[in-house]
């Protein structure tokens, strides 16, 4: 069964205690972070204090995706506030299994991130030192971004070569993800869908829009 993280950038934050909690009660796998820093993509979010804040409410995973300049710098802190996974983009460290291996040392699940136009390169050596492996399906730094196709052919060949060599790493997805893209990313062989704001927009609200996923994934799942 996919797992659904929904962004709490499309959160209401004047309530952002009670959209976790709403969020936590619809039965989400993951509460997802997207954290960024002004530099590796304009815009500014948040950082370890609001995961820090958060933390006490709930024992659920924390899937936190640093859009970050520095991340080999910031691990730490994230960790210390309590991210169960941080990911970091490919983009910005030049040796990503050195990165993992810290994370994982950590005693946190480590993921790495490629933008739309960047290659998988040297997937094969790093995907046995990732638990995560994350595809952006927009241009990272903003909700509300169409889908890009790009990310399907990406998803199919994660899939064929984690499957091929047995490995336990999960193919996650981040921007665009709705009803009408969904359908194709769970076929194409996804594990984590990172969800904004359709899910948040839903009308039946964030119990609908899980429903909504959980009947997409018994249509086109795997399973």
């Amino acid at each position: 069964m996919i797992k659904i993280a929904p962004s709490t950038l499309c959160a209401d934050f004047r309530r952002l205690e009670e959209e976790a909690l709403a969020l936590v009660d619809a039965g989400v796998d993951c509460l997802h972070f997207d954290c960024m820093d002004g530099h590796f993509v304009e815009n500014l979010t948040y950082g370890p204090i609001v995961l820090k804040a958060l933390r006490e409410l709930t024992d659920i995973p924390f899937d936190t995706h640093l859009m970050i300049a520095n991340p080999d710098a910031q691990i730490e802190s994230y960790a210390e506030a309590g991210a169960d996974h941080i990911l970091f983009q490919a983009e910005t460290d030049a040796r990503p299994v050195r990165l993992l291996n810290r994370i994982r040392a950590l005693g946190k699940k480590a993921g790495i991130v490629y933008n739309p136009a960047t290659p998988l390169g040297e997937f094969e050596t790093i995907l046995p030192a990732a638990d995560i492996v994350m595809l952006m399906s927009v241009e990272p730094g903003a909700a509300g971004q169409k889908f890009m196709p790009v990310a399907l052919d990406k998803i199919r060949v994660l899939r064929e070569f984690i499957d091929r060599e047995g490995l336990p790493t999960l193919i996650s997805i981040d921007g665009g993800v709705n009803d009408e893209t969904a359908p194709a990313i769970i076929e194409a062989g996804i594990d984590l869908i990172v969800t904004g704001s359709w899910f948040f927009n839903h009308p039946e609200g964030y119990a609908g829009a899980m429903a909504d996923f959980r009947r997409m994934d018994a249509e086109h799942g795997r399973g």
